[in-house]
């Protein structure tokens, strides 16, 4: 079957930059790299494109809002620089774990249960999946936004904003089952990289025009003392969100040798390209519209009609692609579990099995995300409660646990402050990621039509 390997064989492994560790104990899971996916493929630019496309989604059109307006211009732009180099090193230092013991780890999960033993690997499996299955519920409340806002365009009709959402959960569905891995996706990104310019090209003619226009905007931080203090935090995880999956492990996986260095190279072009077009736009969103700026970019913008119907119907065709990186992960554990592995994943047994995981997996999620239209929460939750674990404590955690004994004591000193000072950061900015939920239940209705 496609993506089977033997990818343990040491003459096939390239030889990690850091001490390789010997993990005994009974708490330590064994290690099985059999996946139904493919793995050792793709180039470092197909990844790089990937990430570059991935980040510059549908998300981005909400970041003025809760990256900017809770900190203003000064604290935005130095978290913003800050978070974003940060986020860049430690996926950087993540990448080069990638093999410990003559292993190679295609699972984040698999990587914490070999060093770490049997808690850690459940532990990183629930964060891991939290982030992925919220991120989904946000793309697809993305999707029915923007269909929402296609349709006050062309016409009058009563279509609820959950009706949007069902429509863009079977399309993520259908996509899903065309093309069933995330190196599949290769044969999507031409498509994904123009759909991406097309509406960030709109996006910002019209936003500059709108600042251009705009002589009363405010850039006051709202609110009492406590609201600010909690918000400044909640945009924080949002900036974290706005860099970082939580899955890098699994991206790498799909990388051929050297994978190691070919996952930096990829990290790089997302953090110099990618980063400079989703920072661009919401520094420009904030810069036109000032506090009062829109959650979602679009339903702020002046015309023209046209603009506006393309710039939607761009961003709603893009995200079917990017939501995939995120969501794949989820796939490849699913069908890992439930396909015939002796047999292709087109195959017809394998092919229904993947209909149904898939059917079931997006009707949760669709349901979930008509449900909960509260699209700040889904951003500021898996922020806050799962990537700081997942981007920077668990990465320095192995750092200390492989190469500990020999590193100097001001290495180790770093990665323990990582791991305080980013384990504080993921207590408090839940808690203010838990209060925005809690207010907004009390401000809003379940299945609410805004």
């Amino acid at each position: 079957m496609e993506g089977l390997k033997d990818v343990e064989k040491i003459n096939k492994v390239e030889v990690l930059d850091v001490e390789t560790v010997q993990v005994n104990g009974a708490s330590v899971l064994d290690y099985d790299p059999t996946t139904a996916h493919t793995t050792d493929k793709d180039s470092w630019k197909q990844v790089g494109a990937l990430l570059v496309t991935s980040f510059n989604c549908g998300y981005i059109l909400t970041f003025s809002n809760l990256m900017l307006v809770p900190l203003g211009w000064e604290w935005g732009v130095v978290c913003l620089l800050i978070v974003g180099a940060f986020t860049y090193y430690a996926n950087w230092l993540l990448a080069g774990f990638h093999l410990i013991d003559g292993h190679r780890f295609i699972r984040y999960r698999d990587l914490m249960g070999f060093v770490f033993g049997r808690k850690l690997y459940y532990v990183t499996w629930v964060l891991q999946f939290l982030t992925l299955l919220l991120g989904n519920m946000g793309f697809i409340l993305l999707g029915g936004r923007s269909l929402k806002e296609i349709n006050s365009e062309l016409s009058f009709s009563p279509m609820r904003l959950q009706d949007f959402i069902i429509i863009t959960g079977v399309a993520f569905f259908i996509y899903s089952v065309v093309v069933p891995t995330m190196s599949a996706m290769r044969r999507w990104l031409a498509l994904s990289a123009a759909l991406s310019f097309t509406f960030i090209a709109i996006l910002l003619g019209i936003i500059i025009k709108d600042g251009t226009n705009n002589t009363t905007r405010d850039y006051n931080i709202h609110g009492s003392k406590a609201d600010k203090i909690f918000n400044s935090f909640g945009a924080i995880a949002a900036i974290l969100v706005c860099n970082t999956s939580g899955l890098l492990p699994e991206i790498q996986s799909t990388l051929r040798s050297p994978v190691i260095k070919n996952m930096r190279r990829a990290l790089f072009l997302q953090y110099t390209v990618g980063l400079s077009i989703y920072y661009g736009v919401s520094i420009v969103g904030y810069w036109a519209y000032g506090s009062s700026v829109s959650e979602f970019l679009p339903s702020e913008l002046s015309g023209p009609k046209w603009a506006k119907i393309l710039l939607n119907s761009a961003v709603f065709l893009q995200n079917i692609i990017s939501q995939h990186m995120f969501i794949a992960p989820i796939h490849e554990a699913l069908d890992t579990k439930f396909l015939r592995l002796d047999e292709k994943i087109s195959s017809k047994e394998n092919l229904i099995h993947r209909f149904l995981l898939r059917s079931s997996l997006f009707t949760l999620n669709t349901f979930l995300a008509a449900a909960f239209p509260f699209m700040g929460d889904f951003v500021n939750l898996l922020g806050s409660f799962s990537l700081f674990p997942l981007t920077f404590v668990f990465p320095s955690m192995i750092f200390i646990k492989v190469r500990g004994k020999t590193a100097r004591s001001e290495e180790n000193a770093w990665h323990w402050a990582i791991i305080i000072v980013c384990s504080f950061l993921s207590i408090i900015t839940t808690a203010s990621a838990v209060r925005l939920i809690v207010n907004n239940v009390r401000s809003y209705h379940f299945f609410a039509d805004n």
